[in-house]
């Protein structure tokens, strides 16, 4: 759950530090105050979008940090991320500074916004002040129908078995379409690799017949030229530098005797004569291995120009051809499967077969799902004051999709006797509300997320219904931590911890927002003010002690 949070320098926020418990915990406070502010922080912290907009005026930066206790889930992902900490807690923290850089860190390691989003997920679940008019889009019904029944592993099927197969049938298509452009390329395709098998370059070729050639064609001056340097080191007829290396260093070497200074000279000219003598067995072993070879030469020479003369008709370089040839080879693999038009077709028909088995397995899912959701549904509403409400999950065939082979739609039947009717056409604004509320509090039950957050769901209710809808949150609290912005106040009262945002004036003039938890006095003025707005009596306090003592 979530326990403590930290604000600094946000929109209006100058230093807020805020300490939560286990339960139900409402925020409250005049419409402006900055409610909101406090779920857009956190949402910051858990690695949402932000810019420099978000930094208070005159400040550097916005710092938010959210301390966390994690589930087993959460505690599995920290570790697998390296960012396990001692107290085996999560501490997630975003910095953006007032030229929009953003820095995220998590257990004090730098991280990732999607490193935050990823372990976001596994601790906190917002439902946002307008999830009730999303609930009138198709997509959203889709999605939420899809969370509820943990299909998202069936979706990920469907869709990967339904990309294969429209991509084979566009091949298949289009071969139809274009067959004769089809068969010139693969003519063309074919002439070439014909081509390149009978040029057989190997890769490596170019640079190793390059220097053979290079080699093949000097032989008469490297030949001389090593001839020469033997015998000047070993076999001229005058003395050759061996030789009077051998003398010199004998003459030294008696020399030694009487001055031991020149050891290190002797030594160094021993060392001179064994290389001069390396370099004899070398240049030997060099003049037995080159010879001049015309025959070779000349095979060399019109292999090159064999290269070089395809490598011009191809348009790369000499050295490029294996890589080309095996480039086009695999064009004509690829253009000779598409041409084998009965092939393709069982291809085709083939993955089209998986995609349908994986999307009836979707349909499954989906159909028990939808029966249950809207059981529960159904339930809830006769508690917010629907009786003899119905809402049912409506799942229409369609067209073959990424997402399955059905359209999902919520119907519903605002009281007993009459048909159900998708929702957008027939629901109300506080019955859409209500409907939205139920949805909402049903399927957070199904998550193993210990943090829930209602921002202002409960908008468009009130009277005996928001009293039932504060009785739901605070049942809710039991299993999780509940956190709810709202302007009710018999779900206010119903709460365990009642946080108060406010406005204020500054030293320098300028408006700041501040949040108080209050104890039982101020909140029984607290939840009097949101009955009785600016003037509040003592009929409107008793009234507030009256909700809270119920």
């Amino acid at each position: 759950m979530l326990r403590t949070l930290s604000i600094r320098d946000f929109v209006i926020v100058d230093t807020i530090e805020l300490e939560f418990s286990a339960g139900f915990a409402v925020f409250t406070g005049e419409t402006g105050a900055g409610k909101s502010i406090l779920i857009d922080a956190l949402t910051l912290a858990l690695g949402g979008r932000g810019d420099a907009s978000i930094v208070r005026e005159g400040a550097a930066k916005a710092d938010i940090t959210a301390d966390f206790t994690v589930t087993a889930q959460a505690a599995e992902w920290l570790a697998a991320n390296e960012f396990a900490a001692d107290e085996g807690g999560a501490l997630l923290r975003r910095v953006i500074d007032n030229a929009g850089r953003s820095k995220a860190f998590i257990n004090g390691v730098a991280a990732t916004a999607a490193q935050l989003r990823e372990l976001g997920d596994l601790l906190v679940d917002i439902h946002g002040q307008h999830a009730h008019q999303s609930l009138l889009k198709t997509e959203a019904q889709r999605e939420l129908l899809d969370n509820q029944s943990g299909a998202a592993p069936n979706v990920r099927e469907v869709s990967v078995a339904y990309k294969a197969w429209r991509a084979l049938a566009r091949q298949l298509e289009e071969f139809e379409t274009n067959a004769a452009n089809v068969l010139y390329e693969r003519e063309r395709l074919e002439w070439q690799v014909g081509e390149l098998d009978k040029l057989a370059a190997k890769s490596g070729e170019w640079a190793d017949i390059s220097h053979e050639h290079s080699r093949l064609s000097h032989a008469a001056s490297l030949l001389e030229g090593a001839q020469e340097a033997l015998a000047v080191i070993s076999e001229s007829d005058e003395q050759p530098i061996v030789s009077q290396l051998s003398a010199l260093n004998q003459k030294l070497g008696k020399l030694v005797a009487v001055d031991g200074e020149l050891q290190p000279v002797v030594d160094l000219i021993e060392s001179a004569r064994i290389q001069l003598q390396e370099s004899v067995y070398a240049l030997n072993t060099y003049l037995d291995r080159v010879e001049l070879d015309p025959d070779r030469l000349r095979q060399v020479d019109a292999r090159m120009e064999a290269l070089h003369s395809t490598a011009r008709k191809f348009r790369v370089a000499p050295e490029e051809l294996p890589e080309e040839h095996a480039k086009l080879a695999a064009k004509l693999g690829q253009l000779a499967d598409a041409s084998d038009i009965d092939g393709l077709r069982q291809q085709e028909e083939k993955l089209k077969a998986v995609y349908l088995d994986a999307a009836a397995a979707l349909t499954q899912t989906r159909t028990v799902a939808a029966r249950q959701l809207g059981e529960a549904v159904t339930k809830a509403m006769q508690e917010l004051n629907m009786t003899g409400g119905r809402f049912e999950i409506a799942l229409h065939p369609g067209e073959p999709s990424a997402k399955g082979v059905e359209q999902v739609e919520f119907m519903v039947a605002g009281h007993a006797g009459v048909a159900a009717r998708p929702l957008a056409k027939v629901a109300s604004g506080g019955e859409l509300a209500r409907i939205s509320l139920a949805i909402s509090v049903i399927t957070s039950k199904a998550t193993t997320t210990p943090t829930l957050i209602f921002d202002e769901v409960d908008s468009g209710i009130g009277g005996g219904v928001a009293e039932v809808v504060g009785r739901l949150l605070k049942k809710l609290g039991q299993e999780r931590q509940v956190l709810c912005v709202t302007h009710l106040p018999q779900v206010a009262s119903q709460a365990n911890q009642h946080f108060q945002v406010a406005k204020s004036t500054l030293d320098n003039g300028k408006t700041a927002s501040r949040i108080d938890v209050l104890d039982a006095t101020a909140r029984v003025e607290e939840v009097a003010r949101m009955l009785g707005g600016l003037e509040i009596t003592a009929t409107t306090r008793q009234h507030a002690r009256e909700l809270l003592a119920s």
